[in-house]
């Protein structure tokens, strides 16, 4: 191996562990969102105030991602328009306040085990809208994925009755709203860009819960406890902003194959900081969800890629 193979196979490793490390703490990042909410619920705020203050904080950065992305690009059309605030009602808004909402309710765990299922009904949806094929393999997946969750829901209604099916619906609903913004989103992607789509889909996001909140509620409702503006701050950076853009750069340096299975650390993350921080109960019920759940995921992906043709 000559020298200048030998500097490029190194600077190629380096670019693969960036990516990883990238990819990781993106991951740990956004799965500190359900910790800082429930942290939140604790001061007696709701979820439409709640949301608002984590979008007014995140909206200038949001708008700024968006304006860097459309530098030197041409204007967006009336239907580029129209498709962003579609996407961004249903990507980030409608998801973010249902996924709020939902977590009122139930725990932090099986918040994130729901999401987690996020591709499988991407592919539900594929099969619903345009009759795309779903393999042996992803049935396998999903069967289990799903075992998993409610295993863990099953759990919770013994503890918490009725409020856990509630909680259980929303987040679910968030789920399906964030898969029908992937399912559609593609074609936005192509033509826009990634960052710009991103930056200007979460910029309506931003701008619509600020709106709801206007409508909903009256102005002191949006006198909260200090600890709420605190934790809305961290929730807007560090679980929103921080992790949208370490995720997209690590699927530049590795792909979003590997960026996904790194991600399969979300959900023992999130149950970690929900046992430590939050003092939930880490059961056997729990555990034996949580294996079920990334198991199903695993073989969802995998064995769906080695039948692909």
């Amino acid at each position: 191996m000559s020298i200048d193979q030998s500097v490029q196979a190194r600077a190629a490793a380096k670019n693969v562990a960036t990516g990883l490390a990238l990819a990781l703490l993106g991951s740990i990042a956004f799965s500190g969102k359900a910790i800082i909410v429930k942290l939140a619920y604790r001061h007696g705020v709701d979820a439409v105030t709640l949301i608002m203050y984590r979008m007014l904080f995140a909206l200038p950065i949001f708008a700024v991602m968006a304006w860097w992305a459309s530098r030197g690009k041409p204007p967006l059309t009336r239907n580029d328009w129209l498709g962003v605030l579609g996407l961004g009602l249903t990507g980030y808004y409608l998801a973010s306040f249902l996924d709020f909402a939902g977590l009122a309710y139930i725990s932090a765990s099986l918040e994130r085990l729901i999401l987690y299922l996020n591709p499988t009904l991407v592919v539900m949806l594929g099969w619903v809208l345009y009759r795309r094929s779903i393999t042996w393999g992803q049935a396998v997946g999903m069967l289990i994925s799903y075992c998993g969750v409610v295993l863990v829901f099953g759990h919770e209604a013994n503890l918490q009755g009725t409020n856990a099916a509630w909680g259980t619906l929303l987040v679910f609903l968030s789920a399906v709203s964030y898969a029908i913004y992937l399912v559609y989103s593609g074609e936005m992607v192509r033509r826009l860009g990634s960052l710009r789509l991103v930056g200007l889909a979460t910029t309506v996001a931003c701008l619509l819960c600020l709106l709801q909140f206007v409508v909903l509620r009256p102005f002191s409702a949006a006198v909260v406890a200090p600890e709420v503006i605190w934790l809305s701050v961290l929730n807007a950076t560090l679980c929103t902003a921080a992790p949208v853009l370490m995720v997209m750069m690590a699927i530049e340096r590795v792909g979003a194959g590997m960026t996904a299975q790194t991600g399969m650390v979300g959900p023992l993350s999130t149950i970690l900081m929900g046992v430590w921080i939050l003092g939930e109960p880490f059961t056997v019920w729990v555990a034996a969800g949580t294996a079920l759940v990334i198991t199903g995921i695993f073989v969802f992906t995998q064995l769906a890629r080695r039948q692909a043709p």
